[in-house]
């Protein structure tokens, strides 16, 4: 069941998407000092001063359906806000209907004479306008779309032809940096076991989800209690489960450094165009608590079951562009061993997380990956031979305008291990009991795996276009909960 009617999302964390610390950028740059006259439908107000670094921060409620528009290569082209609206847009056939908003109406302009070079008509878009908009009907990413042609007027707007473009359209020669936290109360959720239960509170003493259940401002709360399969033979008292939490509180780290056209030339000797820095990324504060119990029925290869899918559409307010940041963020635990080991585990994690791509025009894309974990177990036991291996993590993927640009999946574990032999004596014609002797050794470990890949889409920077997806590497820790002799 859905907070809210919507699409169906991810696994892991919120993203937990998962979604980072600081990224990367260029220095903040003088932009051009160019007079700007403000477009169609725009107030001069909205401009940015040129000489300042834009800010980055979550655009408010009533920004819920802005949109920017810039024309590149004319006099006064900078993105700035605007009173034209995305009505509708289908993705198949690109073509949106732009509408100008003014006082509760949204009729076009009347046709009159001839527009001189540079600008447009009152209320109208045209050709060679990008246009920058939050969620809209058919565009639930957002949309960031280059006008190629203008079809003609319909009852709701000015319908056109649009074409993918790239965020240094809008941004150009700008600067701008900012981690976002994101709204936990804007999750869509999809439950995928009966027995999950989603919280979270937020500023104003607002909660939602089992009343009780104590969540710190700004974060998501995830809970699972389920049985899994038992090993093959295991007694009726060795039932296996999997129980507990996982709790994040989800930030966008978005940053953008203008410039590439005056720092670095290509080989050919034309100018390169595009940002001189970027960075998109997610990160946040971790906790979970979680226990292990029985002998699961394991394989060697992971079994992983997803059991909770998030998704949200933060909007951030880049200067006056709105940029709209698609998180999912799926739940999940996997077990994996040789179904022979029994145990009753269960640990405490705190800790944050960062994971996201850095471009730089000397490195191009490199992956960002760390992630800082304290643990404390709770309780710990291992009974007979064997090893098993269980996560309870998060898997959160990032993009902007509907195109992934990060997948990062975060996964603390309990892993334990058990060895020995039992051996059984008779002294020959005492008729006395057999002696049994057991002797061995068990441990305990807790750890984290933080893994993932910078996908192709990250090139909506306007960066060069990668040509295959780049792994973020494994970042692997483990340490020991407990040990002891049998």
């Amino acid at each position: 069941m859905r907070k809210r009617p919507s699409r169906a999302l991810v696994p892991a964390l919120a993203a937990s998407a998962l979604l980072l610390a600081a990224g990367c950028s260029a220095d903040p740059g003088q932009s051009s000092a160019t007079a700007r006259t403000p477009d169609a439908g725009t107030s001069a107000t909205a401009t940015e001063n040129s000489d300042q670094p834009l800010a980055v921060a979550a655009a408010p409620a009533a920004a819920a359906t802005s949109t920017a528009v810039a024309r590149p290569g004319t006099a006064g082209g900078k993105a700035r806000k605007t009173s034209l609206k995305v009505k509708s847009y289908d993705s198949h056939t690109r073509r949106a209907v732009i509408s100008a908003v003014s006082k509760g109406t949204s009729s076009p302009s009347p046709t009159g004479s001839p527009t001189p070079a540079g600008t447009a008509t009152p209320g109208r878009t045209a050709v060679g306008d990008v246009i920058a908009s939050a969620p809209a009907p058919g565009a639930p990413n957002g949309l960031l779309a280059k006008v190629t042609k203008v079809i003609g007027e319909t009852a709701d707007g000015t319908e056109v032809q649009t074409a993918p473009t790239t965020l240094d359209t809008l941004l150009g020669d700008d600067d701008a940096k900012g981690t976002v936290p994101v709204d936990p109360a804007s999750f869509d959720v999809e439950r995928l076991l009966p027995d999950v239960k989603v919280s979270w509170a937020k500023t104003g003493d607002i909660h939602s989800g089992p009343e009780g259940t104590k969540v710190p401002l700004g974060s998501l709360r995830v809970d699972v209690a389920t049985k899994v399969a038992t090993a093959e033979g295991a007694p009726a008292s060795a039932d296996a489960s999997v129980s507990g939490f996982v709790q994040v509180k989800p930030e966008v780290d978005f940053s953008y450094g203008g410039g590439a056209s005056t720092a670095s030339t290509a080989s050919n000797g034309s100018t390169a165009s595009g940002p001189g820095a970027a960075y998109l990324g997610v990160s946040g504060d971790w906790t979970s608590q979680w226990a292990l119990k029985g002998r699961a029925g394991a394989t060697a290869k992971p079994v992983r079951l997803p059991f909770a899918k998030l998704h949200a559409d933060p909007v951030l307010q880049v200067g006056p562009i709105p940029v709209v940041v698609n998180l999912d963020l799926t739940c999940y635990f996997e077990i994996s061993g040789d179904g022979r080991v029994t145990v009753d585990v269960e640990q405490d994690l705190k800790g944050d997380f960062k994971a996201g791509g850095t471009f730089g025009t000397a490195a191009g894309w490199t992956p960002v990956n760390e992630s800082h974990m304290d643990s404390s177990p709770v309780r710990t036991s291992v009974t007979t031979a064997g090893s098993v291996k269980a996560a309870l993590g998060a898997q959160a993927t990032v993009g902007l305008y509907g195109a992934v640009g990060v997948t990062a999946d975060l996964a603390p574990y309990l892993r334990g291990e058990a060895a020995g032999t039992v051996t059984a004596t008779t002294p020959v014609g005492s008729g006395t009991k057999s002696d049994v002797a057991g002797s061995g050794s068990w441990a305990l470990y807790g750890g984290l795996d933080l893994s993932g890949t910078l996908q192709i889409q990250l090139a909506i920077f306007g960066t060069p276009v990668i040509q295959h997806a780049i792994p973020l590497g494994t970042l692997h820790r483990e340490w020991k909960l407990a040990d002891g002799k049998m």
